[in-house]
């Protein structure tokens, strides 16, 4: 019990430190000019093609983001525009866009 007790308590205190962070997602956005594919909005992408990002859901961007660093293989996306520009990120900032993004007013509709 005192083991599982301590996973618990090192758990919780992992996932505290690893809490995604808006203004940090918002500079990194701005660092690698996600708005330049995706709209300065982030809601109108310059090719239809392209996904609307704001207000989609936070794990929903960083599990895409992870998917295009990991490529072809292994579950991965390919875009050779996204796989370059997502190289140089990390884990926690893949999580910061995602917040970011997340907390951006959206246009996207569930039903019309």
């Amino acid at each position: 019990m005192k083991k599982l007790f301590s996973a618990l308590v090192v758990g919780a205190f992992c996932l505290n430190a690893a809490a995604a962070d808006v203004q940090k997602g918002e500079a990194l956005a701005k660092k690698y000019n996600c708005a330049s594919c995706h709209g300065a909005d982030f809601n109108k992408p310059i090719d239809p093609s392209y996904p609307k990002l704001a207000g989609q859901h936070p794990d929903y961007i960083t599990h895409a983001l992870r998917a295009y660093k990991r490529g072809a293989g292994a579950n991965g996306r390919t875009n050779p525009i996204m796989a370059g520009q997502v190289q140089p990120l990390s884990n926690q900032d893949m999580a910061d866009i995602g917040a970011y993004l997340a907390s951006l007013p959206s246009q996207l509709v569930v039903s019309k």
